[in-house]
């Protein structure tokens, strides 16, 4: 997944549990775009995280069960030539700097 389509996902999940206007499981998933167990996986994720996430089966909704907040910000911006110098942008070009090779052990019978 896209990691912008994560954070919109992430900020849009989070918006409709604080107003405690989700829907049901299904009705959530398809407003989120995403099938019912993948809204399950984003939920775990962010329990994980310490959201403290319930579902009424009365309301029919999700509800933060304490107040929560999820802040997400992303900055993008150009690189000082300090920073381009600290990070090798382009001054020493090493095909190991993108790539890592795992090399895992062969059972033979």
């Amino acid at each position: 997944m896209k990691v912008f389509e994560y954070l919109d996902r992430i900020n849009m999940m989070h918006k409709h549990v604080s107003r405690q206007k989700t829907g049901t499981p299904e009705e959530f998933a398809t407003r989120l775009g995403v099938s019912r167990t993948s809204l399950y996986e984003l939920i775990d994720e962010l329990r994980s995280r310490g959201a403290p996430i319930s579902y009424s089966k009365s309301a029919k909704t999700f509800f933060y069960s304490q107040p929560y907040d999820i802040a997400v910000t992303c900055l993008l911006r150009p690189l000082t030539i300090t920073e381009e110098k600290e990070n090798a942008g382009g001054v020493s070009f090493s095909p190991k700097s993108f790539f890592s090779v795992r090399c895992s052990p062969i059972l033979v019978l």
